[in-house]
């Protein structure tokens, strides 16, 4: 009997001991993670529940040269809402459920009344913190929502929480969409969107999340958040009304000549500044987008446009002049195993001509003749030259996406006897539109070579950080004595030469037509049922005193109509008639005796409300053109027998645009987007003190000067 106590006794003490051992183990962990891994682990738990996250800067503007906005950032917010809040009662939040509910109900439109009342509910039964009402809510819904019940407290009291986020909108839609382009996560950066990304993005800023359940992230307080620095804006040197005629007179062409795809570019001479940029690509359905930028990506053969620079090199190197006779023959002949064709070789070729008539008439043996007799012996002299004028490197823009030059050496393996005779009629080269405009820019602007320019200018707010100067490629590409020939050689196409259909007695234009066959990939020139044409002109005016140079481009034209003069030409006449009439630096002063005429029989009218302009001019019998189907503001442009009526986009939370409306209507729209008004002067509007775009805060004052 004692052995069993004493045996029992001892697994007693035994088990206390191990009791007391693990015990002691336990503390001895407590004490360590509470003292040595205590830090640690609390750090693990923050990450894993608590993260500073990005506040995303508001994007900056895009403009146009005139300050209307290409492309901004409009603010859009997730709303949602902490029914547990520890300052909503059981008393106040169910007093106050069924008003907001219906609140709700009514601004959105998406659930009934008793719907939002029963998610609210559940959600506060729940214990949920950081409910989602909706998504993409605009600036305008959000300010009703801060009036509704409980919501009218605030996000402390109230349990409203919002997080602005960042929609990129182009509020002219498709106007010069590709050269404006765009930027998104994992895709190359296209036009400018791409190229100022850096400028545009501004400096995120940050706040503390916190985790909660779901996998919700929710917003920690206010007081150790960084506010964002929004992006800086660009000014583009594009005029929305010239890139308007550009795009809807290629459109007009494309169509009637069911062509593949062409692109236009009007450019300032002296700057280089591009005035307007237009590109348009067919689709199976016949329908016209703009998908690509071929001004700026696309190289190809160019064809005769390519005459000039062969011309001047040729020139340059003194193995010809002017008035020296080429002859052109019967209008057809063989280089080795090609046959090389005029445009009139039918009708017996163009015989002994003038080189300056060579270049007139587009013959292309004329300049095969010129070229492939001049550098017989030193062929590479002739790529040296062309070379020496900057046409084998690209340009360098901005803008991503060049094609690149393509002007071989003699060394290279596909040069071959005839290549002389073929590249100076602008075979077995390759140039972007982009390319040859800027080399016959430099021939208008008497040899200087300045590079296309995109943006005039940086600002941040009203303050203009940076100007963008124009940069000078080449100084000067050939002799002045050999620019001044080509001149009259470049006025003479049009004046009685391959683009006599564009003489006007207006201004005089300069420039050369191409017409260039396209050769299939697969099967090359040999099958001609497979070969497609390229019809462009390219040109400057007023050609005495050159203010813009355009490049018309068009692919692949299927009504048996291709001759650039034909297809390009009627483009570029339509955009530079443009240019002239809203130039009035380009016309000669008005006689005395006609002072007295006004420039149309139908009144001007001032930018405004649509509704009360289409009211007059319905009552004044005066025929409207509409761009603007669903506008509530528009823009005015007097006709000789029409006028034509275009959208102005107003946003809220943005200054708009008043320049050009009358005093009731700028006071009427500034006032109604929150701003102070202050007036100077009489009549319509010609300057505000804000720039269109800027985001409205509260109290702001605005001046507008009227005129």
């Amino acid at each position: 009997m004692n052995d069993l106590k004493k045996d029992i006794a001892w697994r007693v003490y035994l088990t206390y001991f191990l009791v007391c051992l693990f015990a002691l183990a336990i503390f001895v962990k407590a004490a360590s993670i509470q003292l040595l891994e205590g830090e640690e682990l609390k750090k693990k738990v923050q990450n894993l529940t608590l993260r500073e996250m990005n506040i995303e800067a508001v994007r900056g503007n895009i403009y146009a040269t005139d300050g209307s906005l290409l492309a901004t950032s409009v603010p859009i917010y997730e709303v949602r809402f902490d029914p547990n809040a520890d300052a909503i009662t059981e008393e106040l939040f169910y007093e106050h459920i069924d008003s907001l509910a219906w609140h709700l109900s009514n601004l959105f439109q998406d659930k009934s009344l008793s719907a939002y009342r029963q998610m609210l509910v559940n959600a506060r039964k729940e214990g949920q913190r950081y409910k989602l009402i909706r998504r993409n809510v605009k600036y305008t819904e959000l300010k009703e929502l801060k009036n509704f019940p409980i919501f009218r407290r605030g996000r402390y009291k109230g349990g409203l929480i919002y997080i602005q986020q960042n929609k990129r909108q182009r509020p002219f839609q498709v106007l010069a969409a590709r050269t404006i382009g765009y930027e998104r996560e994992g895709v190359s950066p296209v036009g400018l969107e791409g190229a100022y990304s850096e400028v545009l993005s501004g400096v995120d800023g940050k706040r503390m999340m916190q985790k909660i359940s779901g996998g919700v992230w929710m917003p920690v307080g206010d007081e150790n958040e960084i506010e964002p620095e929004d992006g800086r804006d660009i000014y583009t040197s594009i005029d929305v009304n010239l890139q308007d005629v550009a795009e809807s007179a290629l459109l007009k062409q494309l169509q009637k000549h069911k062509a593949d795809h062409g692109c236009v570019v009007l450019m300032e001479v002296k700057s280089g500044a591009i005035k307007a940029i237009a590109n348009l690509k067919r689709t199976k359905e016949g329908s016209y987008y703009e998908g690509y930028n071929y001004a700026i990506g696309e190289s190809t053969e160019p064809g005769s446009t390519f005459k000039l620079p062969a011309l001047i090199t040729a020139l340059e190197d003194g193995y010809i002049d002017m008035e020296d006779i080429i002859d052109c023959g019967d209008g057809s002949k063989q280089y080795y195993d090609r046959t090389m064709f005029d445009s009139n070789h039918d009708d017996g070729g163009w015989g002994k001509i003038t080189v300056k008539r060579v270049f007139e008439v587009s013959s292309n043996i004329g300049m095969a003749e010129i070229i492939s007799r001049a550098y017989a012996q030193t062929p590479q002299k002739f790529i040296d030259g062309l070379d020496k004028m900057g046409l084998r490197k690209p340009l360098g823009i901005e803008i991503a996406g060049e094609g690149k030059p393509f002007i071989k050496n003699t060394d290279h393996e596909t040069w071959s006897g005839i290549s002389l005779a073929w590249m100076a009629h602008g075979y077995e080269v390759q140039q972007t539109p982009l390319q040859i405009l800027t080399y016959y820019n430099a021939v208008a602007n008497d040899g200087k070579m300045v590079k296309p320019k995109f943006v005039e200018k940086i600002t941040q707010g009203r303050k203009v950080v940076e100007e963008i100067p124009t940069t000078v490629l080449n100084e000067k590409v050939c002799s002045q004595e050999t620019i001044d020939k080509v001149k009259m050689a470049l006025e003479g196409v049009v004046e009685n030469g391959t683009a006599s259909n564009l003489r006007n007695a207006d201004y005089k234009i300069a420039g050369k037509t191409g017409t260039a066959q396209i050769a299939n990939k697969n099967y090359g020139y040999s099958y001609q049922s497979r070969v497609s044409h390229q019809a462009s002109f390219v040109g400057y005016f007023p050609a005495d005193n050159p203010q813009y140079s355009c490049i018309v481009v068009v692919n692949a034209p299927s009504q048996n109509v291709y001759y650039g003069n034909l297809v390009a030409g009627p483009i570029f006449k339509e955009v530079a008639d443009k240019v002239y009439a809203n130039s009035l630096e380009m016309h000669d002063p008005l006689k005395k005796a006609k002072s007295y005429l006004a420039a149309s029989p139908i009144p001007y009218s001032k930018h405004g409300k649509k509704s009360d302009i289409e009211k007059i001019f319905s009552d004044l019998n005066i025929p409207m053109s509409s761009k603007a189907k669903d506008a509530d503001w528009i823009v005015t442009q007097t006709g000789d027998s029409s006028v034509t009526i275009a959208p102005r986009v107003v946003h809220e939370r943005l200054v708009p645009n008043v320049v050009g409306m009358g005093l009731r209507d700028a006071i009427f729209l500034l006032e109604n987007h929150g701003l102070q008004v202050k007036v100077e002067g009489r009549g319509m509007v010609k300057e505000q003190s804000i720039l269109p775009g800027r985001t409205v805060k509260e109290g702001m004052q605005i001046k507008i000067q009227l005129s």
